[in-house]
């Protein structure tokens, strides 16, 4: 019999749309440090792999407004996790950075600063940017279609890997000439692509990852590619038994032509849960937080980014609007998921609305408010292991609905069931967040060692 599958677990910091209960008294801010602190915390206590952050680079707006139902400030997400590797020891550290609107050099700079900070802890979420409304932020004005968007953001975690290895991978030897110790030729570098052609000197050391854990979380063919190429970690948002499955195998088959085994890659969806004493407590819960969550101006909000009109005079309560939607026009920028077929999502949800009587806010909360893993402790911990154990996932990134105390009972509660399954650790194995993901630390691939082999 092969030995149970060990189920890898992180923390999200809870970030912009309606997955907070701001209404609920617990609810604190999510740009004070101490609410960073208290998740990471939390997590380090729970022995879960890494902490992750995502990133704003634009407030997003509704109707040319500020969207006031949204986060009102996203700190930079690096110079965080820089501040947490001071009062965490061995939690992961993991930030979203953008690879359209960045620049390979001061990027790499930023990670392995983190790395050497953190006694390598550092993850890198690698994502592209669509919109030229985030643009603007950045005087380029445009955006990339996402082919060429994933040609960027290949060629950039190219260069950033390059940079890393530009000091090899041994250790520091000693020059008496300069009187001081060096390494011959450390961190020179020339990279001359399509995307990028820059040469210099890379003034960090080696990151002691050798490279940050590199976590990627596209879902097009594109994104699942770049993650077989190239990433550590998928982020996944397939979050029932059967997409979960059929997402798994199809990413791991396609591991093979990279030459990477399958345990190179670890799939971690993003999840939330609710517990209650009974089935029926968790399940009543978890209602009362998805109407929480959709209010009835997140909604309303909701739906227009959808129909691309203003809804204001519709009922969140009554049926769905009785217009067609404007499929040239938008009143949401800066959501990327009113970017896809509008007008097939509108035609779904008009006949499930039809066949089941829901109104607009019920259709909403049908739409984005479900939560993965709703039960008693011990029946949620089953589940997570069931995902696992049966192929599904390789762990999952809990998104609390609560900051930042939205962990506390997952980790009081069910962790210790998993740990009792022998599924989950009982403490950490190694300092690195690659020891934690079961993760090999890269060979330097420099000038220096191939200089050496000849």
């Amino acid at each position: 019999m092969m030995p149970a599958k060990q189920i890898h677990l992180a923390a999200h910091f809870p970030g912009v749309n309606n997955t907070t209960v701001w209404t609920d008294p617990r609810s604190a801010s999510q740009i004070d440090f101490g609410s960073f602190v208290h998740l990471a915390e939390t997590a380090e206590r729970g022995k879960f792999d890494f902490f992750f952050l995502a990133e704003g680079l634009r407030l997003r707006e509704m109707k040319g407004r500020i969207h006031d139902l949204d986060v009102a400030g996203r700190p930079e997400s690096l110079t965080v996790l820089s501040a947490l590797a001071a009062v965490t020891t061995r939690l992961g550290l993991a930030a979203t950075v953008n690879s359209t609107f960045n620049e390979p050099y001061e990027v790499a700079r930023r990670l392995a600063t983190v790395d050497h900070l953190s006694g390598g802890r550092a993850a890198w979420n690698v994502v592209t940017s669509w919109d030229a409304f985030t643009g603007e932020n950045f005087r380029r004005g445009g955006f990339l279609e996402e082919a060429d968007r994933y040609a960027r953001a290949a060629e950039f975690l190219h260069t950033a890997r390059e940079l890393w290895d530009s000091w090899g991978d041994g250790d520091l030897v000693a020059d008496p000439a300069a009187g001081e110790f060096a390494r011959p030729g450390a961190g020179a570098f020339a990279h001359r692509g399509a995307q990028f052609d820059i040469a210099g000197r890379f003034n960090v050391p080696r990151p002691p990852q050798g490279h940050p854990v590199i976590i990627q979380a596209g879902d097009s063919f594109e994104g699942r590619e770049f993650a077989a190429a190239d990433a550590d970690v998928i982020f996944s948002r397939h979050g029932t038994l059967e997409d979960g499955r059929a997402f798994y195998k199809d990413v791991k088959s396609r591991l093979a032509r990279y030459g990477r085994q399958p345990d190179d890659l670890k799939i971690m969806p993003a999840v939330t849960y609710v517990l209650g004493d009974t089935e029926q407590d968790a399940a009543e819960r978890a209602a009362g937080i998805r109407r929480a969550q959709v209010s009835p101006q997140n909604a309303i909000a909701f739906l227009e980014g959808y129909w691309g009109r203003d809804l204001s005079a519709y009922d969140p309560d009554g049926p769905l609007p009785d217009i067609e939607p404007d499929l040239d026009e938008g009143v949401s920028k800066g959501r990327a998921q009113f970017r896809g077929d509008r007008g097939e999502t509108v035609r779904k949800w008009r006949a499930l609305a039809a066949e089941r009587g829901l109104s607009i806010r019920d259709l909403v909360i049908e739409a984005t408010g479900r939560q993965t893993f709703v039960g008693t402790p011990r029946s949620v911990a089953d589940q997570i292991d069931e995902f696992v154990q049966t192929d599904a996932a390789d762990g999952f990134v809990f998104v609390p609905h609560l900051t930042p105390g939205g962990l506390d009972d997952l980790v009081e509660h069910v962790v210790p069931l998993l740990q009792e399954k022998g599924v989950f650790r009982t403490d950490y194995t190694g300092p690195t967040l690659r020891d934690h993901l079961g993760l090999r630390v890269p060979r330097a691939h420099s000038r220096r060692s191939e200089r050496e082999a000849s």
